[in-house]
Formats: structure tokens, C-alpha cells, sequence
């Protein structure tokens, strides 16, 4: 973990991660600042104060964020905050502790860390126009509404050959637009069912070709980051048993048509 006590932070892997990158002219997204699924024991079992929270929440984000100020270019500052039943906010430690305002004070925590990096919301199953983006626009309107320095929305994208309809991500898309924010896609694949078929295959490229292009259509959308780059270390096996193969190198690190679909897009074909 990151930070394995409350008084002590272990930045090895990270610091190797950003340097390779500068290194080698690579941009570098931060995942992620507030998500409550990987808590530290010592936090969740801490019974803190709502002030500790806060204090604790503070310190947190202006360590991380300054470590890396002009170094990394967007940061997800809080991850998976809304209730996939109710589309409310998520009971977690920061929400039933320090109250919903948590989300806004981690936002003006980070941009006081780092004036210049992109400050984002990101979530899952809200790409297109449904239930849960409806409440993320809520809760991003909200933020905007109260001045929260926040700059776009992360769509996670984690998607199956029945990915939702292009045509309603767009009007998402333009409805962030509409609220001057921008969108990333943040953590693309689309798994299939293994073993793999050509059927299935030539399907999966059809949706990396037309999501990228629905991004490209639209002038807020600047970042399309898939989740790894080859099934060999995809994390789809493990979470979804009986399916595979989600993203653009197979196993063997060759391209797959998914992969050379987004190379027709990017060159005009």
C-alpha cells in the first residue's frame, strides 16, 4: 500500500513508474486520490473523529498530489462514489464520517496540491445516458454549482460485446460538455467469452473503433486509456471467470483487430 501507517508513506513503485515515464515522454494519469475499496486497515478500523477524517483526508491528498505536482497530467481524485442501487452516495468511511461534502473538500485538497492537473470524478456503467450517469451528472452539477475545482468526469468503460449504445454516450458526452466539463475515458476493455472466436473478436473491434471515434467527435473528450494493453496481465480472468481476451495485445503481445481498428481511426480510414 501507498501508505501502509497513518504516519508513513512508501512512494518506491510510484516514483519508478512517474521517472520511467518522463523518461520515455509518457503522460501519467494518478489513480486514484478517495476510493473505498482499498482502505487501509489502520483508517478503517481507526474510529476516527469527523476533524480526523478531514485532517487525515487533507494530509493525504496534498502529500500525493504536491509529490507529483507537474508531473502527472489528470488525477482521479475521487473513484466510485455513487451507489450502484439507490444512486445515491456510497456508504464508506468518508461518507458516513465526514458527511457528502467529503467529495468536494477532496477536490479543493488536490487542486491546492497542484494548480495545473486535471481534477476528475470517475466511475463505472455511467458511459452512457442511464440511471447511474444521471447521477453522476448530478453530483458533478453539484460540485460546479459550488465552485469545486473540478475539471471533468472519468468514464470507466469496462465494457462486454453488448457495450452500450454509441449514440447515448454522445449525448452524455455533450451533456458534461454542456457543464464546461471535459471527459476521459479512463480504463477501457471489452471482455469476451473464452475462448475466443473471430465472431467475437471482429465485434470487439467494432467497438474500439466506434467509441474512439464518438471521442474524437466530441471536443471534450481528451483522454482514451485502455485498462493494460495486453491480456497477458488483464485483470478480466480474475474478476469475471469465463471471460478474456478484453483488450488490444493478445497474450503473446501481438496486435489484435481491435488494436489495428483504432489505427484506421487515428489515420482517417
Amino acid at each position: 500500500p501507498l501508505r501502509p501507517t497513518q504516519t508513513t508513506y512508501k512512494f518506491d513503485d510510484a516514483d519508478y513508474l512517474v521517472n520511467f515515464a518522463q523518461t520515455n515522454g509518457m503522460q501519467v494519469r494518478g489513480h486514484t486520490l478517495v476510493w473505498h475499496n482499498q482502505t487501509p486497515k489502520w483508517l478503517s478500523d481507526g474510529n476516527f473523529s469527523r476533524e480526523h477524517l478531514i485532517a487525515i483526508l487533507r494530509e493525504h491528498i496534498t502529500t500525493v498530489v504536491a509529490r507529483y505536482r507537474g508531473r502527472i497530467s489528470a488525477w482521479d481524485v475521487v473513484n466510485e462514489a455513487i451507489d450502484d442501487q439507490t444512486g445515491n452516495l456510497r456508504e464508506t468511511i468518508w461518507s458516513k464520517g465526514i458527511g457528502a461534502e467529503y467529495i468536494e473538500m477532496a477536490f479543493r485538497f488536490a487542486r491546492d496540491a497542484d494548480p495545473n492537473v486535471k481534477l476528475i470524478y470517475n466511475d463505472y456503467s455511467g458511459e452512457a445516458t442511464n440511471k447511474k450517469s444521471d447521477a453522476i451528472y448530478n453530483l458533478v452539477k453539484g460540485l460546479k454549482d459550488k465552485g469545486a475545482p473540478i475539471d471533468g468526469v472519468g468514464l470507466q468503460s469496462h465494457f462486454t460485446l453488448s457495450a452500450p449504445q454509441m449514440q447515448s454516450i454522445d449525448a452524455n458526452m455533450k451533456r458534461l460538455r454542456a457543464l464546461g466539463l471535459e471527459v476521459q475515458i479512463t480504463e477501457l476493455d471489452v471482455r469476451i467469452p473464452a475462448p475466443a472466436t473471430e465472431t467475437n473478436l471482429t465485434r470487439q473491434a467494432q467497438i474500439y473503433r466506434e467509441y474512439l471515434q464518438t471521442c474524437l467527435a466530441n471536443d471534450n473528450c481528451k483522454y482514451f486509456v485502455t485498462w493494460g494493453f495486453t491480456d497477458k496481465y488483464s485483470w478480466i480472468p480474475g474478476s469475471f471467470p469465463g471471460f478474456g481476451a478484453a483488450l488490444v495485445f493478445d497474450d503473446k503481445y501481438q496486435p489484435k483487430a481491435a488494436y489495428r481498428a483504432m489505427m484506421d481511426v487515428l489515420a482517417g480510414k
